[in-house]
């Protein structure tokens, strides 16, 4: 006797499909949101504190913060200027996080990127066609931060130094051949009161986003960030930097080349931080000068931290930061208070985001390895 499978007096029952991996996909993107937006209220609370301490009231200090960070377009285009080098300078973070390295010296290749693109400009400035130029400089900025920060993962893998600390140390001499440089052999005579190098012709200027005040530098760190999610994400070099970041032992027994990793991914984020220096160069100084170490590496430190070196995450939290930084003159027009009070509120959210790094993990709904298996 034979069934037929089409038989209508055969029911067949279907096992309803489980809502387990539906659900296992939105706890585990949405622990790093809960555990960031709470790190910042913790932090802004602490911050009221330090604020109600010296006599000022915290509602009026926010509300100013957003006034001045996000409260008319023109605060808006300002914001979105100054989140321009934080997008490259989180990336120099970012991405060697992806190999469990700790790099925080980006503001040495800012600035020696910005010298170098300066001393690329200075023969070419005047002769050669305009974007060729700032290709150029472009280039030189890129290979230079490529080479400083590729030097720290250099020495983290072949000599065992510490890259923290390397890359923190590099800063430093960088900053102190930046300065060698722009008051020496790269320096403009008729830069007296301040010293710098020959500031670039109006026409060889990094111009602005047609119809906003803000400058290209926000639509290349943009499509950095783009570009450096594709990388880890979707090729096989970024899986690989995931592995070794993972268990750096079993990546080498799985035969990675986890030495080529660690330099060339300390090099390209050298190389981001470096193209921030060049677009401060290009876009906003016009010279190589001091000012380009105005802290743009160690606040892309903070950028990257609260993104959890997520390159896309980077975007909004470099803008946030960046609103953040803009509110801090009228900050101090208004209330008095210190132009290095944002610099406080930086700290403060970033030794809270610290702490709260120990709990990812820990609570139950984030977690699907803590669920039943009812689901």
């Amino acid at each position: 006797m034979t069934i037929e499978a089409n038989d209508p007096a055969i029911a067949i029952v279907e096992k309803p499909a489980s809502l387990r991996p539906v659900l296992e996909w939105i706890a585990r993107r949405t622990e790093p949101v809960c555990i960031g937006l709470a790190a910042i209220l913790i932090g802004l609370a602490l911050f009221s504190l330090f604020i109600l301490a010296v006599g000022k009231s915290p509602a009026t200090l926010f509300q100013l913060m957003y006034t001045g960070g996000f409260g008319s377009w023109f605060s808006v285009q300002n914001s979105l200027s100054r989140a321009a080098p934080l997008l490259l300078t989180a990336l120099c973070v970012a991405l060697p996080a992806r190999l469990g390295l700790v790099i925080i010296g980006g503001e040495g290749a800012v600035v020696l990127g910005g010298v170098a693109a300066a001393a690329m400009a200075l023969p070419l400035a005047g002769t050669a066609p305009v974007f060729l130029t700032l290709i150029l400089m472009a280039i030189a900025a890129m290979v230079v931060g490529g080479i400083w920060i590729g030097l720290a993962g250099f020495l983290r893998h072949y000599r065992g130094v510490n890259e923290t600390i390397s890359s923190l140390l590099l800063s430093y001499i960088a900053i102190a051949l930046m300065n060698q440089f722009v008051e020496g052999l790269l320096r403009d005579p008729a830069s007296l009161n301040k010293p710098s190098t020959r500031p670039l012709p109006a026409e060889y200027m990094l111009g602005n986003i047609p119809g906003m005040d803000v400058h290209w530098g926000l639509v290349i760190g943009i499509l950095a960030c783009v570009v450096s999610w594709i990388v880890i994400e979707a090729t096989s070099y970024g899986f690989a930097a995931r592995i070794a970041g993972g268990n750096v032992r079993a990546a080498q027994i799985q035969g990675l080349p986890v030495g080529k990793l660690i330099a060339g991914f300390t090099a390209l984020a050298g190389s981001f931080a470096g193209l921030a220096g060049m677009i401060e160069v290009a876009a906003v100084q016009g010279s190589a000068n001091a000012s380009l170490a105005a802290g743009y590496g160690y606040t892309g430190i903070l950028v990257a931290f609260l993104a959890r070196h997520n390159p896309l995450a980077i975007i909004p939290v470099a803008i946030l930061l960046g609103g953040i930084d803009a509110s801090g003159g009228l900050i101090q027009r208004r209330m008095g208070l210190p132009d290095a009070t944002v610099l406080v509120l930086q700290g403060t959210l970033f030794i809270v985001i610290l702490f709260c790094e120990t709990f990812y993990g820990r609570f139950k709904i984030f977690n699907p390895d803590l669920w039943k298996r009812s689901l």
